[in-house]
């Protein structure tokens, strides 16, 4: 059997709609997780439907949905989780950039490696390349302020106390990773490393480089460490270099992703934050601890 799980962003599901979906979807039985915000719906046995045409329906809502498989279990025991636009509403390396005027620059670079057009490890060492002389003070100033994505402590907080362990892996950087992981009490994080000199950033950064590959790995590592299967495993993330560990994980989710991982993964939150991770695995408003 089949679970589908539409999650509202920012206005109620509807009773009608909810029969078209029903209808489309060929419902047998739902189930309210959150009065109007999120629902699951079973589906009948060995039916398929048309996805494509259920977006469609649910866009102009702004209604996000996940299908997963009913056998497998809902709660996950792992979280693996990208930083940037995922976790923190920015990409690090961009901001910290801006204190030197080259935000622009580095950004473009940012979304075409994002995107997919350009070698990750090569446009991480571009970028560096491009702050060399940047004074480690920097990092400590723009780690007060960093902007956190809605949903973020709810998802962390929620999943720890029900016994998941959760990792933070990122293509970004150590000082920034440890920060975020510590502030929403997440138990492990992997980033790159800048070299650093004299305090400052010397240009280059520590080898190798952590990048799609290493995601994959990091989640198989964790997944091996605790004797857990791929069902037992949530992935998130936006960019081209999540993909590997999007696809690894019995839910893989692509947090308002770039184009290129949209295509590819099943399913993605479009519209709402990250406590719809926690719809998704059958949580219900009052299990999600509050932050």
């Amino acid at each position: 059997m089949k679970i589908l799980t539409l999650v509202a962003s920012n206005q109620p599901i509807q009773p009608d709609l909810l029969q078209q979906v029903r209808a489309l979807a060929d419902c047998i039985r739902i189930e309210w997780l959150a009065p109007e915000k999120a629902v699951e719906m079973y589906l009948a046995e060995g039916k398929e439907f048309d996805r494509e045409a259920l977006a469609v329906l649910l866009a102009p809502h702004r209604i996000d949905h996940f299908l997963q498989d009913g056998d497998a279990p809902r709660r996950k025991r792992l979280l693996v989780s990208d930083m940037d636009s995922t976790l923190v509403a920015e990409e690090t390396l961009d901001e910290l950039s801006a204190s030197i005027g080259l935000k622009d620059k580095i950004a473009a670079i940012t979304a075409r490696s994002m995107a997919g057009e350009l070698d990750f490890h090569e446009a991480l060492r571009t970028r560096i390349d491009l702050i060399k002389g940047l004074p480690e003070s920097a990092i400590t100033e723009h780690l007060q302020h960093l902007p956190w994505v809605a949903g973020a402590h709810e998802l962390v907080a929620t999943m720890v106390a029900d016994g998941a362990v959760t990792v933070l892996v990122s293509g970004g950087f150590t000082c920034f990773t440890g920060a975020v992981a510590e502030a929403l009490g997440m138990q492990y994080h992997h980033g790159n490393t800048f070299i650093i000199k004299d305090g400052r950033l010397t240009g280059a950064v520590r080898e190798p480089i952590l990048g799609r590959d290493a995601k994959l790995e990091c989640l198989q590592h964790y997944q091996q460490q605790y004797g857990l299967q791929r069902e037992d495993v949530l992935a998130i993330g936006d960019g081209a270099n999540d993909l590997e560990m999007l696809r690894a994980a019995a839910l893989g989710v692509g947090f308002h992703p770039k184009e290129f991982l949209r295509r590819r993964v099943e399913n993605s939150i479009l519209y709402g934050d990250l406590t719809a991770l926690l719809y998704a695995q059958g949580y219900r408003t009052e299990e999600i601890v509050s932050c």
